[in-house]
């Protein structure tokens, strides 16, 4: 049976991207329908990935500025500068971006569409456009790729005026000088040093326990002298009562109890941020009438070639939860285009890189200490702090620690861990070094640029040897092993 298209994508985020991409390399035929009337690239473009990231590198660029050159504490950033001038940067980005998708899709000949896509059966796509007009289209596979939105809290509403979440933080009209985080996710440690860095008073109520509870405990730890250098604020295991507008104190309050105790505290902020749960965009789509399995909260079900139950049926992106990274997203994606079309691919490597883009950054790989030892290792550690890194003391970012966790007998490496500049571009070295299986040797072996963060693997390689001989002297052995 001929059909309209080989594939047929919903969602043109990071996952759809790249599977549309992958197909095109294997001269077949694609389309790709996008819900979002005026932009392409979903969240990951438009307001999530790259706009928060465009706006944390105006930030950190501000706070490098006015740290090295002694003005922060004479005239705060937000006295300074206006949010819109701020975001002018990111406006740029985006509109790079924008056309760059648009520029690669056209290059690649795959086609679009404007409208919602709903599954009518394994093999059509019924296609409703924003002046209501339908359309049916086939093909003999559809990747659903329609990411996550932003869960409603439950005790609150968001109104994009003082109570904000991630898709109108990013259009504010000025700097606010007090904010107010609420969640203990990734995006709430970004958001809280972007602002922090602009001169705002930043506290973080964090619902959960505990914070930043799946980072290796020294990271952590290193990760508050950040906290306390920004003089960022933060509780732990709050629950949110209400929050409502105080006109006589021209303030927004924040009411909430600890676990601990249930007495109820007021939080006076100008602004606040919801950073809550996600919810996958799985439902009306047409999946439950097709019987594709999901799980109770509305993640699609997948095989590790990300085929559902229904054979001519895939899903990719955040849409499948966890990890639900862009970048895990673009190869998952990739690996749905090969199996759709026979092509052999290879899998997911089972270390995938973790980054958290805060000022500094945070950035992990493999195991921790903890779990190497949970896991019956002999470990010993290697540590290297920035602080004494000459680059560290050039660039004045003297807060930060690399530390490799390894094998003692073998000096295999299995884990790497940083906070500190540059954490997320740094990972990737000690990730090429856990994909072939090396040691840490490699990193006293080889010559390494001087001065650089990269450094820091050699000094932490040597740092961890010194453990294993008890000195700091007897390489002969090692290096000839």
């Amino acid at each position: 049976m001929t059909r309209d298209y080989d594939l047929i994508i919903l969602g043109s985020g990071p996952a759809g991207f790249a599977c549309a991409m992958q197909a095109t390399k294997f001269d077949k035929k694609a389309l790709i329908i996008e819900a979002n009337e005026e932009n392409l690239g979903g969240s990951w473009i438009n307001t999530g990935t790259v706009p928060s990231k465009a706006l944390r590198e105006t930030a950190k660029n501000i706070y490098s500025y006015t740290s090295k050159f002694g003005d922060f504490h004479e005239k705060k950033p937000y006295e300074r500068f206006k949010m819109r001038d701020v975001l002018k940067y990111k406006d740029k980005v985006l509109a790079n971006e924008n056309n760059e998708i648009k520029k690669n899709l056209i290059k690649n000949n795959v086609h679009t569409s404007r409208g919602f896509g709903k599954i009518i059966d394994a093999n059509t796509i019924e296609i409703t456009d924003h002046l209501g007009s339908q359309r049916e289209v086939t093909a003999d596979y559809i990747l659903v790729s329609t990411g996550a939105q932003p869960k409603p809290p439950e005790s609150f509403k968001v109104d994009h005026n003082k109570v904000h979440d991630i898709n109108s933080i990013l259009n504010m009209q000025h700097i606010p000088r007090r904010i107010s985080i609420v969640g203990g996710n990734i995006q709430s440690i970004e958001f809280a040093t972007i602002f922090a860095s602009l001169g705002t008073k930043v506290t973080i109520l964090n619902e959960n326990a505990d914070f930043l509870s799946y980072i290796d405990y020294e990271i952590r730890d290193e990760f508050q002298k950040v906290l306390d250098l920004l003089k960022i604020s933060l509780v732990n295991g709050v629950k949110i009562q209400n929050v409502s507008k105080n006109e006589l104190r021209n303030c927004t309050e924040i009411r909430y109890t600890k676990a601990e105790t249930d007495e109820l505290m007021v939080l006076e902020t100008e602004v606040m941020l919801y950073f809550g749960g996600r919810i996958p965009n799985s439902k009306n789509i047409g999946l439950e009438a097709l019987g594709v399995e999901m799980d109770e909260q509305g993640y699609i079900k997948v095989n590790k070639n990300h085929k559902t139950n229904v054979d001519s049926i895939y899903a990719a992106g955040d849409v499948v939860g966890f990890p639900a990274l862009a970048s895990v997203s673009f190869s998952q994606g990739r690996i749905a285009a090969c199996d759709m079309f026979g092509i052999p691919s290879s899998e997911l490597s089972v270390n995938i890189p973790f980054g958290i883009y805060s000022i500094p950054e945070i950035a992990s790989i493999g195991l921790t200490e903890k779990e190497a030892i949970k896991q019956g290792f002999d470990v010993t550690v290697g540590r290297s702090y920035y602080n004494n890194l000459t680059k560290a003391d050039i660039s004045k970012n003297r807060i930060g620690l690399l530390k490799l966790v390894f094998e003692t007998k073998t000096f295999k490496l299995l884990g790497v861990h940083i906070c500190g500049e540059e954490a997320c571009e740094l990972i990737h070295i000690g990730q090429s070094v856990l994909f072939y299986n090396g040691d840490i040797r490699f990193f006293i072996q080889n010559v390494m640029n001087y001065p650089t963060y990269s450094e820091a693997y050699k000094v932490a390689a040597f740092n961890g040897v010194n453990r294993v001989y008890k000195a700091g002297a007897k390489y002969k052995d090692l290096l000839n092993k």
